[in-house]
């Protein structure tokens, strides 16, 4: 049984692996397993789900049995937590938050000293002690740790500080709407673009423990690209529940996602001659056309397999300067995690320096695409479903080499994606269609 994805433990909350008892065993065995020689404080902070702070108590009880110290911040985004470790030079961070998923899930991401997520090995070790007291803990009750309840509010600052050491200009009466998705980046997001000199305009930024993501934000971002061309905004911005995504929407209303963001960076740190050799990474998942521009411009382009931490590992691996994923989380050189806020920091210095609106930035050519998330029972391994190997044959002899088809179960939900990339847009959402079919008859 595998807790851990590819963005850290997820599910439902109150369940296993998120009861009490397991989250507590976790903070326990996390502070135990700490280096006694270093500063053995842990950054904890969470986003906006009614179960955030239950689940935060818990560690923060587990944590401080261990001997360790906890500098809680409260409310936090997880690429905050990253950079509160950073700061402090703490021993670790935990990120209370399941992300994009809705309200009912909630989640655990583990940092390192470094800021960056824990490597496989570590989680599989964190892994086996919780799979092996599962049930173990079920009568042992906590005392409830009432030192959750003392957010230090000077750790959001240090990391409002350190967002700014990273914008290069004055954003001053820049028009922007921020789609906060009642999530960790409600205050945060408008916030870190007033003091670098914008006019935020700030929508669902009213969370209620039950709102986060819902229509709204990173994965519905149709209201804040309505928004941007009716308020005739320079941009628009929507994050995600933990604002580690951004999806921008130019000023006509055309909504941009991650390939659309490298491309902008790619462009102009090429123009300014600040592109490492290495180039960009993107994903399995990145759009063919980002492929064929980077290449008309001489861009060195890899793909790794989905999730920020393959993304990291391959930009470490080539000397990538940029790296990122068509969700909108994208990996820039000075920053520990992909950090929505900190993108959009960056895509509006862009603007700014250019002098020219952001749809005369974002001119990457996609080819057409169509992604399809599909609900799922189990996780059978593809090569086993016979008719799902069988259609998938008939796509890929179908597109031969104008296209690709692409599928894989999600590692945060229980999802199959299907991804139909190709020239002829009528012909993938066949192909898609098919697909789908197959899937759903054999999984669903």
């Amino acid at each position: 049984m595998r807790l851990f994805g590819t963005d850290g433990l997820r599910g439902q909350a109150g369940e296993f692996p998120l009861d009490p008892a397991t989250v507590r065993r976790l903070g326990e065995t996390l502070g135990n397993r700490l280096d006694a020689a270093c500063d053995r404080r842990v950054v904890l902070g969470g986003d906006t789900r009614e179960s955030t702070p239950v689940l935060m108590a818990e560690l923060a009880e587990g944590l401080s049995s261990s001997g360790c110290g906890i500098a809680c911040a409260g409310i936090l985004t997880t690429p905050g937590v990253a950079e509160v470790v950073l700061g402090l030079k703490a021993a670790a961070g935990i990120s209370v938050s399941a992300s994009h998923n809705p309200y009912q899930d909630n989640g655990i991401k583990i940092f390192g000293p470094d800021g960056r997520k824990l490597p496989d090995s570590e989680e599989e070790r964190i892994e086996e002690t919780l799979l092996a007291a599962r049930g173990k803990d079920a009568g042992r009750r906590g005392r409830g740790y009432a030192g959750i309840q003392k957010v230090d509010p000077t750790l959001a600052e240090m990391y409002l500080a350190r967002l700014a050491e990273h914008v290069p200009v004055r954003l001053d009466n820049l028009n922007i709407v921020v789609d906060a998705g009642n999530g960790a980046a409600y205050r945060l997001g408008p916030e870190a673009l007033r003091r670098a000199g914008a006019r935020p305009a700030p929508t669902h930024d009213a969370p209620n423990g039950r709102n986060i993501n819902e229509s709204c934000g990173a994965l519905h971002p149709e209201s804040m690209a309505r928004e941007t061309r009716e308020r005739g905004a320079a941009m628009g911005v929507a994050f995600d529940g933990d604002a580690d995504r951004a999806i921008f929407s130019d000023e006509t209303g055309r909504i941009l996602d991650g390939d659309d963001v490298l491309w902008i960076l790619a462009t102009d740190w090429k123009r300014k001659g600040i592109l490492a050799r290495g180039g960009l990474v993107g994903t399995i998942m990145s759009n063919f056309g980002l492929e064929i521009a980077l290449a008309r411009e001489g861009i060195p382009f890899r793909r790794a397999a989905v999730g920020d931490r393959n993304v990291a590992r391959m930009m470490e691996e080539t000397g990538a300067t940029v790296g990122g994923e068509t969700s909108g989380h994208v990996l820039l050189p000075f920053s520990p995690a992909g950090d929505g806020i900190q993108t959009a920091l960056l895509v509006a210095s862009v603007l700014v320096e250019s002098g020219q609106p952001l749809s005369r930035l974002a001119t990457l050519e996609k080819v057409p695409q169509t992604l399809r998330n599909v609900r799922v029972a189990r996780r059978t391994p593809l090569e086993e479903l016979a008719s799902v190997a069988s259609a998938l044959g008939r796509a890929r002899a179908r597109l031969d080499d104008r296209g690709r088809v692409f599928l894989r179960y999600s590692g945060t939900e229980p999802l199959l994606r299907i991804l139909v990339e190709g020239q002829d847009g009528t012909e993938i959402l066949r192909i898609a269609d098919e697909l789908e079919a197959a899937v759903r008859a054999e999984l669903g």
